[in-house]
């Protein structure tokens, strides 16, 4: 079924034609492993806490970086704590304008490129990233990439917007825009876009998620996930085809969500043959216990995130001490 038109405000549209998967004849490409190591958000074992989220992806010999933290120095300091060298990361990907997601870019990148010019290059985005935003109140600008993307650019990285679903390595896919024909609204906390027309309520248009296509599944890594989890979940397997979605990895920004909407969403979740959900950041403790019980999960199968926690597409979820 093809995705209806969806406005995204200030001209930014998709409509179906630009959303379509890929052919139906053409052999989608496994990735054969894979394993993702959470660099940033709240709970550690070791390492450094924080209000933000990041996590290395590692896959058949490639690396990218998803999203950067909130304060410079946190996935600088944890991955060093972790024995983790970035400096070979060319890819980072922003999946919304946020902080939390964006603070740690220009520091990494002025750090790792000493010891490698390509650290850090090139920085994958979706449109309306770069778009002026105000909060309640205020006329300050409240978009943070926007000085942030002038400061990357002065040190020769280049910034690729994706308007549309593409594969950046070969079983690896940027969702770009997602299509919200599901009622979920965690956007956060008010705030507006600037439009020539006036200000407009920010829906946070640009937030995209990374899909990892195994031979066992689709595997889903989110920020926050304020384009909704259904929503996102759906257009994967839109696009990759009615496969399990055999994990979920990142913010879902459930953390405020009734009791309600978490057990839609978990059904939703358990229809789509849920294998894994290492939940991060703003999806939320009790979120993540309530999804592992009413999508049939367990402790093993279910677990909060931690620095230094990861998922390994042939092993499962190693939570470390804290969150086991």
């Amino acid at each position: 079924m093809l995705c209806p038109l969806i406005s995204l405000v200030a001209g930014l549209s998709v409509s179906a034609s630009s959303v379509a998967g890929p052919p139906a004849e053409a052999p989608l490409h496994k990735v054969a492993s894979l394993k993702i190591t959470i660099l940033s958000t709240m709970l550690a074992d070791q390492g450094m806490g924080e209000w933000g989220f990041s996590a290395l992806l590692e896959f058949d010999g490639r690396r990218i970086l998803f999203d950067t933290g909130l304060r410079p120095e946190t996935v600088l300091q944890n991955a060093r704590d972790l024995g983790i060298d970035l400096s070979s990361v060319t890819d980072v990907v922003l999946s919304h304008h946020h902080g939390d997601h964006t603070g740690g870019l220009l520091a990494l990148r002025r750090e790792l490129s000493q010891k490698s010019p390509a650290a850090l290059s090139r920085v994958h985005v979706a449109p309306g990233i770069f778009l002026s935003r105000r909060l309640p109140s205020s006329d300050d600008e409240a978009n943070p990439t926007i000085a942030l993307k002038a400061a990357m650019e002065a040190t020769g990285a280049v910034f690729v917007e994706h308007r549309k679903p593409e594969e950046i390595f070969p079983g690896v896919w940027l969702t770009g825009p997602v299509p919200r024909p599901n009622p979920e609204r965690y956007w956060g906390r008010p705030a507006s876009i600037v439009t020539a027309g006036g200000l407009v309520p920010d829906s946070i248009p640009e937030d995209m998620s990374l899909l990892v296509d195994t031979d066992k599944g689709i595997v889903v890594v989110a920020g926050c996930g304020h384009a909704g989890t259904v929503n996102t979940i759906e257009y994967a397997r839109h696009l990759l085809g009615p496969e399990p979605v055999y994990a979920i990895i990142g913010g879902l920004h459930l953390f405020a969500a009734p009791d309600s909407a978490l057990a839609w969403t978990a059904t939703r979740l358990h229809s789509a043959q849920l294998g894994y959900l290492l939940g991060a950041h703003c999806t939320g403790i009790e979120a993540v216990f309530r999804i592992r019980e009413l999508a049939a999960l367990d402790r093993k199968r279910a677990v909060v995130a931690a620095v230094g926690s990861s998922f390994d597409a042939s092993k499962g979820i190693d939570p470390l001490s804290l969150a086991q």
